[in-house]
């Protein structure tokens, strides 16, 4: 298997959210130890970044330890692991690119006030270590992803919640933060107008299924092709819009037009994809610039990708 690494990673020793958990490898040893005995013998290794939500950790070979890094209540915690297990078993298999499955839930205990999640290892490089920016077959690979998820029944099920995929202007408190918190890092004004068209664009189409978060972090890269897509708990109904942030998270100019042309995005849908990028990216480069300076990196990049599509 390929040892997977990521450019997602945090500055040692400096936590990204002011309340942040704490996760020891001698925690997680701790609690594999007493709840799950028969995977006592197997190795417990860092993974060498560590994601936004969670702090994840190898158990062996074939499973990822993950465990949220922010303070919650313990029922509502597990019912969003349970949630996000029962939404990756749904997507499992349901595309071509491999998922993590869901494996089991551990509990609180050893220090760890929390349950925390195991899942299956996929091998790959995520995209912010081995970038497929400039590759079509890549951009023709996750134009069949979104495609495929696109054709998965919503079941009735439409965009629920505070977040990303549903209502751009909803947005508008969280982009007036980052615009005051950009001030010294962007060009403040010209992104505020920018946004301000952004925001405006009209919504014509019903909800459709999407992973919700197709950032480099969560996508594995082999040889240039999509190789498999990570931390699909948010898999749900949302803005048919929602996964083309991929357009610009990941693609360079060449390879974004060939996923428009495989989607056949008509210029709205193109316009609230970037809508939502520009959303996220603008969160990503203020936040984690001390914390995680690849994420607030990444979000730059996307930002300069949408002002070069805009000019």
């Amino acid at each position: 298997m390929l040892r997977r690494k990521t450019g997602m990673r945090n500055a040692p020793g400096v936590k990204m959210h002011d309340d942040q958990l704490t996760v020891s490898p001698e925690t997680v040893r701790a609690l594999v130890d007493e709840q799950f005995p028969e995977w006592g013998s197997l190795p417990i290794t860092v993974i060498a970044a560590h994601g936004t939500v969670n702090a994840i950790f190898r158990i062996g070979e074939r499973f990822t330890a993950r465990f949220p890094l922010q303070p919650g209540h313990v029922d509502a915690t597990r019912r969003w692991l349970e949630s996000e297990a029962e939404a990756a078993r749904e997507l499992s298999g349901r595309t071509r690119f491999p998922t993590p499955e869901p494996v089991v839930l551990g509990e609180p205990g050893a220090g760890y006030p929390l349950p925390w999640s195991v899942q299956t290892w996929l091998p790959g490089a995520v995209a912010a270590d081995e970038d497929p920016g400039e590759s079509i077959a890549f951009a023709h690979d996750l134009a069949e992803l979104i495609e495929e998820l696109r054709a998965i029944d919503t079941r009735g099920r439409t965009f629920a919640g505070s977040g990303r995929g549903g209502d751009l202007h909803s947005h508008d408190a969280w982009m007036e933060i980052c615009f005051k918190h950009s001030e010294q890092l962007l060009d403040v004004r010209r992104l505020r107008q920018m946004w301000q068209n952004l925001r405006s664009l009209p919504r014509e189409t019903a909800d459709v299924m999407t992973h919700g978060d197709l950032i480099p972090g969560n996508v594995l890269v082999s040889a240039g092709r999509l190789a498999g897509i990570l931390d699909v708990g948010g898999f749900g109904a949302a803005d048919p819009a929602l996964d083309l942030v991929s357009a610009w998270h990941l693609l360079e100019a060449g390879p974004r037009q060939e996923l428009r042309r495989d989607l056949e995005c008509g210029d709205l849908e193109w316009e609230r994809g970037k809508a939502w990028a520009f959303e996220q990216a603008m969160g990503l480069v203020w936040y984690y610039l001390e914390t995680n300076p690849a994420m607030s990196r990444m979000g730059r990049r996307t930002l300069e990708r949408i002002v070069v599509d805009a000019s």
